[in-house]
């Protein structure tokens, strides 16, 4: 073969393997061209202002509406290049940092999944094997372990009043670091679940939902019931609820909070849901009746957790490490729960929501009736009608959690997610 032919061959095998990457990167079920997809979004995500560059993402109340909806935003680009094979690569090197102050199997996995999408390696602190358990402060550890630290997740949701103050501590730790010149850049920081919110659980929601109705604006008017529902175990974290109705008043839902007398939650963030469903024109309630809260509901969540004033007393218990203290209050609080086994979200009460088709949705694991335990939050025919919507609404984390990383990272995130696009990577190569 002549010079000239060779060269002609290989030209028309890279236009052909060019050819073959873009349209794999560029079909769609829906319109044929993730290209239309993803300029979509861009464009949207353009237009929203934002300063999650500047700022740690620790509570949803404290973003604004733009910034939630480029959180999702994000996300979705993310999931949407996993989905057509196109990395997402960001890091060469670094590293993501975890802290579980509490057991976690989807947060922990989602982070894990969340720091290799982006390209960084993960390493768990396990405090009981650092020196933090030789009296080493947070702002010597959190320096310590960030020299090479692109983010830090945390899950802290044990002691009332005591998990987002930590973070915000590590935070300051970290603004000192790389103020002081200790540390080459600021690592972003995720809040993994604190006692306060748990972000990155209510934004998977809020995306699962946005995908599930076909839109933030096709949420408006819809009501979501997020009820308390029992369990056989006690000292569940108010965050998952306090995320729930911290968050959807902010996007047109009608919230109906419900939940039996005294198992109230943190009286602050009770006020919060009010102020902005308020503000937005929406409807936020709190009742005493599971009924009332699945009449005509669109959405329900039953789940778990202990009263507000237990927590106070478990956290103060704990602080004084009062073993026989701790064991009297969990026989009072178990035997408590006990009164209330009719909060089940069975059959019979899903036929009270709308049309009798509500989407069931649950952080997980569920408490299920015969199936994890006697008797618990939900009937196992409801959760196995559910069971796939919940893995779905599970889904969305590792993304979201990705999405909060970049953010934080990158100022001109639009620029970041077009030069991953055009560099034409694959994230699987056979």
């Amino acid at each position: 073969m002549t010079e000239a032919k060779k060269k002609t061959c290989c030209r028309k095998k890279a236009d052909a393997t060019a050819c073959k990457t873009e349209q794999s990167a560029c079909s769609t079920k829906k319109d044929g061209c993730c290209c239309k997809v993803f300029e979509g979004l861009m464009d949207n995500i353009a237009g929203l202002k934002s300063n999650l560059h500047k700022k740690d993402f620790l509570l949803t109340w404290e973003q604004t509406e733009d910034e939630l909806k480029r959180v999702l935003l994000v996300a979705e680009v993310l999931r949407l290049f996993r989905e057509k094979n196109i990395s997402s690569k960001c890091f060469e090197t670094g590293l993501g940092i975890s802290v579980f102050r509490d057991n976690s199997t989807r947060t922990r996995f989602s982070f894990t999944s969340a720091c290799n999408m982006l390209g960084l390696g993960m390493q768990d602190l396990d405090e009981g094997k650092s020196q933090i358990a030789h009296g080493e402060t947070v702002q010597e550890t959190a320096n310590m372990i960030a020299f090479c630290a692109e983010v830090i997740g945390i899950r802290d949701d044990m002691y009332l009043g005591a998990g987002n103050a930590y973070m915000r501590e590590v935070g300051a730790a970290l603004d000192m670091g790389y103020n002081a010149g200790v540390l080459p850049v600021r690592p972003a920081m995720v809040n993994l679940q604190c006692d306060i919110d748990h972000p990155t659980q209510a934004m998977a929601d809020l995306a699962w939902l946005k995908e599930h109705f076909g839109g933030l604006d096709k949420l408006k008017g819809k009501k979501i019931a997020m009820t308390w529902a029992y369990s056989p175990s006690y000292g569940k974290p108010l965050s998952v609820p306090q995320g729930i109705i911290g968050l959807m008043t902010r996007f047109g839902m009608d919230v109906s909070l419900a939940y039996p007398e005294g198992y109230n939650l943190i009286p602050e963030v009770e006020q919060i849901a009010a102020k902005q469903a308020k503000a937005n024109g929406t409807k936020f309630e709190i009742v005493n009746s599971m009924e009332e809260a699945f009449k005509d509901a669109d959405i329900v969540y039953p789940k778990s957790w202990a009263p507000y004033a237990v927590m106070g007393r478990r956290t103060e218990l704990l602080k004084a490490k009062d073993m026989e203290g701790l064991k009297a209050l969990e026989k009072e609080c178990l035997a408590n729960n006990a009164k209330f086994k009719n909060w089940e979200c069975t059959e019979e009460k899903m036929k009270l929501t709308k049309g009798g088709k509500a989407l069931y949705m649950h952080c997980l694991p569920a408490d299920i009736t015969g199936v994890s335990c006697k008797e618990g939050e939900v009937a196992a025919s409801v959760f196995d009608r559910y069971r796939i919507d919940t893995y779905k609404e599970a889904g969305w984390k590792p993304y979201i959690i990705a999405s909060m990383i970049m953010n934080r990272r990158f100022e001109d995130i639009v620029g970041v997610l077009k030069a991953m696009k055009e560099r034409g990577e694959t994230r699987v190569n056979f």
